[in-house]
């Protein structure tokens, strides 16, 4: 049966997902990138977006491996795709990752702006959903043809399916950081009341990871 998880995604000691002004230069925004230091250097990452042998392993590690695991297909909110923002000015971008993103399954961006799909390397093709979420992630089932469907993020996107009762399990990673401002992931959010329930967590030594699931008589 089709899963929809968020894995990996890391928040800030005070709940920020990304930090302020993205840009071209600044994906994740101001200091934004250091919430990712306990996954850059593992096994997992080395491999999945730079092609090198190497990298760390252990519990860091073993969290980045299970996000790939059985993933069919990915949901990104605009803003995990690029900075550009209000209509497409051409179609000379085609994500942060280069020639052959780290995905390797279709993946559906949400976007208010009309664009051709754009099939890269690897086995990635991106397309532009302008229909809502729920379009979206009618589309990305039936891609993922029995195996699950990964929200990638941003925060924004997550808090969307949040509060619709549609994410089944999420995978966050709390670093051991302080954004002061930003993009908060629950924002607005009572998880409880939505039935997630935390059913794991573990430490390494750069952030502490936690598994919600939400429970299958929850209501919405």
């Amino acid at each position: 049966m089709t899963q929809v998880r968020v894995e990996g995604f890391t928040i800030s000691l005070d709940g920020y997902g990304a930090g302020p002004n993205q840009a071209i230069d600044n994906p994740i925004g101001v200091g934004g990138a250091e919430l990712h230091q306990w996954l850059v250097t593992t096994r997992t990452f080395q491999r999945t977006v730079f092609s090198q042998d190497g990298g760390t392993m252990g519990v860091d590690d073993d969290f980045a491996a299970r996000g790939f695991k059985n993933v069919g297909a990915w949901i990104l909110g605009r803003n995990m795709f690029g900075p550009i923002r209000g209509n497409w000015p051409d179609t000379n971008w085609k994500g942060w990752w280069g020639d052959n993103p780290p995905y390797h399954a279709p993946v559906f961006i949400l976007t208010h702006h009309a664009r051709p799909s754009i099939e890269m390397e690897g086995g990635t093709t991106f397309h532009f959903m302008t229909g809502g979420i729920g379009e979206a992630l009618d589309h990305a089932r039936e891609a993922a043809a029995g195996k699950d469907v990964r929200i990638g993020g941003g925060a924004n996107t997550i808090r969307q399916y949040l509060r619709k009762g549609l994410i089944d399990e999420l995978h966050v990673a709390i670093s051991p950081v302080l954004l002061g401002r930003g993009e908060p992931l629950f924002e607005g959010i009572d998880l409880r009341a939505l039935g997630y329930e935390c059913v794991k967590f573990v430490a390494s030594e750069r952030a502490m990871h936690i598994i919600l699931q939400r429970q299958r008589h929850a209501e919405t």
